[in-house]
């Protein structure tokens, strides 16, 4: 089990303030394979969409402090707040965060105490944080970190990095094979895992499994986590050369990883609700939004719209209109902000990229 310190940094996060935005939806090409159902409806949604912020760095992941958005950049080591007129102000750097591969700053969670927790890779594997913030939005500044869960398994590759809290309280974790898928099914490994732990980062009494973190296994790169009104969970997951998907999560289960990739009908492992070929896919963020649930794609460069209703059907916008996306939030105006991801290397950058675009919910 992961051992607990009393001090480490965080780097790389970036703070914007609200901003409006709205859009209108145009018929698209879909280009989709959903393992479930007949091809998926696609429509692109770019033609009035609004920039909320362009130039960042490697954008990982969006979470809201109140009105005011915080952004992680995976490998620089520093904090930028920008206000409603896109005016940039350093807050200031930290130590700490190694960033190689896949691995650096990744995702971010604000609790209901207005406390930052940050899952980033450190010199003994990634860790989990919790940051406090001083000051107001124009004047905001660092706290201590406190690393609450560390050497967690990490890797070139295959990091997790997805954090969220959920709707009982408690704070979720995706954590990668780290590139031995064998330790997704061994239960003794935090790799290839759930987890879900109090604010604090200790082992909640109902979980599946007494006296651990792991919440469900067979996992090779969980990239989203997120909850419908009702209380389902949510969970988009990277594949291997076959499928992506798209999963209901429950205490306790086997996704399969790496016995079976996608849907194998196999007793004992849980198959996913739908499934992509990762060309079409590679589902990073995801959020859920009017009984909606949208998955940012990386590789498929589009954003994809599943209904809790019916997750086995799903439709498709932005369709190669932004490149690579990488995370999703409903804004507290109601729109979408959609994070892009084209500056690690594996997209193409246009002009202004990477930046956070506004669109209105679809439909």
């Amino acid at each position: 089990m992961p051992r607990h310190l009393t001090l480490a940094g965080l780097a790389g996060l970036v703070v914007v303030t609200l901003a409006t935005g709205c859009t209108t939806s145009t018929a698209g090409p879909s280009g989709n394979t959903n393992g479930n159902s007949g091809p998926d409806v696609g429509v692109n949604a770019a033609a009035d969409a609004q920039d909320i912020t362009t130039g960042l760095a490697l954008p990982w992941s969006m979470a809201f402090l109140g009105d005011t958005l915080l952004i992680s950049e995976r490998d620089t080591a520093r904090i930028v707040e920008l206000d409603s007129a896109g005016n940039r102000r350093e807050v200031g750097t930290v130590e700490g965060v190694r960033h190689g591969g896949e691995g650096g700053l990744l995702g971010l969670a604000v609790d209901d105490q207005d406390r930052l927790y940050a899952y980033s890779t450190g010199t003994d594997g990634n860790r989990i944080q919790r940051l406090t913030l001083d000051g107001s939005p124009g004047s905001l500044a660092l706290g201590d970190a406190e690393t609450l869960v560390d050497d967690l398994p990490s890797s070139s590759n295959h990091n997790g990095g997805r954090i969220a809290f959920g709707p009982d309280g408690m704070l979720y974790a995706g954590v990668g094979d780290a590139g031995e898928p064998e330790s997704a099914q061994d239960l003794d490994s935090l790799a290839g895992k759930i987890l879900r732990m109090t604010p604090d980062g200790e082992v909640p009494a109902d979980n599946p499994y007494p006296g651990s973190l792991v919440f469900s296994h067979g996992h090779r790169n969980v990239q989203g986590l997120a909850w419908a009104a009702d209380g389902t969970m949510f969970a988009s997951e990277f594949g291997q050369n076959t499928w992506d998907e798209l999963n209901i999560t429950e205490a306790g289960e086997n996704y399969g990883w790496p016995v079976v990739e996608g849907i194998a009908d196999e007793d004992g492992f849980v198959d996913p609700v739908q499934q992509w070929s990762p060309a079409d896919a590679s589902p990073s963020g995801i959020t859920v939004a009017d009984n909606t649930v949208f998955i940012a794609n990386l590789r498929g460069e589009r954003l994809r719209a599943v209904p809790v209703s019916d997750p086995t059907t799903s439709t498709e916008y932005l369709v190669g209109e932004y490149g690579r996306l990488r995370a999703v939030m409903e804004a507290p105006d109601g729109r979408l902000w959609v994070l892009t991801n084209n500056t690690s290397g594996r997209g193409n950058p246009q002009p202004g990229d990477d930046r956070i675009v506004s669109i209105d919910l679809p439909g």
